[in-house]
C-alpha cells in the first residue's frame, strides 16, 4: 500500500512539474500567437532563466535573429542619458539643482529657471514634442530647441506635477554634449558601452552608417516601420538584451556610479501636492523595482529590474503594436512568483 501512495504521489509530482509554465514558456506562448518577434533575457535572483531569440531581423529576406542582433530600445534610452548627467556631477562639473540655462544657451526665455532634478524626474514642464512636432524631414535636437521656443510657456511650473517629457531628455543630451566636449554618440561610447564592453551598442545619429546586422522593424501588420528620428538623448540607443543586462550588474556593483548617486538614482521627488513623483533619475520606481518601457516606430521594449534580488526581465521586439508590453511583463512575474 505504501509502495502504491508512492508511485501515485510521484506522478502526481510530475503532472504538476510539468504543468508548472516557465519563463520561456510565456515567450513562446507569445511568438506562437504573433504577439511577439524578438529576444528576450529573463534572469531571476542572479540566475538565467530564459535567453533567446524568436523571429527574424529582416522580414522580407527571412534573416532570423540572434541573442546579438541589437534594437532601438527607444525610451530606455534615458536611464543611459541620466547615468550621463550623474557622470558628469561626479566630476563635479554640474549640480542637479543647477539651471539648464546656464549650460544650454538658447532654452527659451519660460524655461530659464527649470533645473536639471527637474528635466531628470519629469517635473520640468517642459512640453512633450514627441505627439506634436511632426515633419518631412528626420527630426533632430535642433528640431526640438525650434519647438520649444515656439511654446507659449511652461505646462506647469516647474517641480510642482510629473508629466514625462522626451524634450527634456534632448535637453540632458545637449548638456552632456557641452560639457564633455564630444558628441552624445561619443561620450556613450568612452563612458558606458566600451568600459562596460556592451559590445552590441551604440547610439543612432545623424553621423553612423548603422551596422547591417540591427533589427529592421516593423508594424503588428509586418509592413516595415523602422526608426527614422536623429534625436539623442531621448531614445537613440540600439542595444541588446545581454548588454542591457550588463548595464544593469554595472548599476548594482557601482561599476559606473558612486554609491551616493547610486541610491539618489532612485529617489523619487515630493510634489506640490506633496505626494511622491514616479520616476527618480531615469527610471520609473516602485518600492523595490525600477523599470522602462519604450516605444518608437516598430519597436517596443521593456526592461524591469528587482534592485534587491538581483531579477530582470529584459524584451525587444521589432513588430510594434503586435507585442502587449505590460500583458507579457505581468505574465513573466507571475511565473517567476511561482504562478502559472
Amino acid at each position: 500500500m505504501n509502495k502504491i501512495l508512492f508511485i501515485f504521489s510521484g506522478v502526481l509530482l510530475t503532472l504538476f512539474s510539468c504543468d508548472r509554465k516557465s519563463e520561456k514558456d510565456v515567450v513562446l506562448n507569445f511568438y506562437k500567437k504573433g504577439k511577439f518577434n524578438g529576444t528576450v533575457l529573463i534572469v531571476k535572483e542572479g540566475k538565467v532563466m530564459c535567453d533567446t531569440a524568436l523571429g527574424y531581423k529582416n522580414l522580407e529576406e527571412k534573416i532570423p535573429l540572434t541573442k546579438e542582433t541589437p534594437f532601438c530600445i527607444a525610451s530606455i534610452t534615458k536611464p543611459f542619458t541620466a547615468v550621463g548627467i550623474m557622470l558628469l556631477q561626479q566630476e563635479n562639473l554640474l549640480s542637479y539643482d543647477d539651471k539648464a540655462s546656464h549650460y544650454i544657451s538658447d532654452l527659451p526665455a519660460y524655461a530659464q529657471n527649470v533645473s536639471i532634478r527637474q528635466l531628470l524626474n519629469h517635473t520640468s514642464g517642459l512640453a512633450d514634442y514627441e505627439k506634436v512636432l511632426t515633419t518631412n524631414h528626420k527630426i533632430t535636437n535642433e528640431d526640438v530647441l525650434d519647438f520649444l521656443k515656439k511654446q507659449s510657456g511652461l505646462r506647469f511650473p516647474s517641480g510642482s506635477q510629473f508629466e514625462y517629457s522626451n524634450s527634456g531628455y534632448i535637453v540632458l543630451g545637449q548638456i552632456i554634449e557641452t560639457l564633455s566636449g564630444q558628441s552624445y554618440s561619443q561620450f556613450m561610447q568612452s563612458r558606458i558601452f566600451i568600459p562596460l564592453k556592451m559590445q552590441h551598442s551604440f547610439v543612432y545619429d545623424a553621423n553612423i552608417i548603422p551596422p547591417s546586422d540591427r533589427a529592421k522593424a516593423y508594424d503588428a501588420k509586418k509592413r516595415p516601420d523602422d526608426y527614422n528620428l536623429l534625436t539623442t538623448g531621448d531614445g537613440s540607443i540600439y542595444s541588446t538584451p545581454g548588454d542591457l543586462y550588463t548595464f544593469d550588474q554595472a548599476l548594482r556593483k557601482h561599476r559606473v556610479l558612486n554609491e551616493q548617486n547610486s541610491r539618489i538614482m532612485y529617489e523619487l521627488p515630493i510634489l506640490k501636492n506633496g505626494k511622491s513623483g514616479e520616476y527618480g533619475f531615469g527610471w520609473f520606481v516602485s518600492g523595490n523595482t525600477a523599470m522602462h518601457t519604450g516605444g518608437v516606430n516598430g519597436f517596443r521594449c521593456l526592461i524591469w529590474r528587482d534592485l534587491k534580488s538581483n531579477t530582470n526581465i529584459i524584451a525587444l521586439t521589432n513588430q510594434g503594436d503586435a507585442f502587449p508590453v505590460y500583458e507579457f511583463l505581468n505574465a513573466e512575474q507571475k511565473v517567476l512568483r511561482g504562478g502559472n
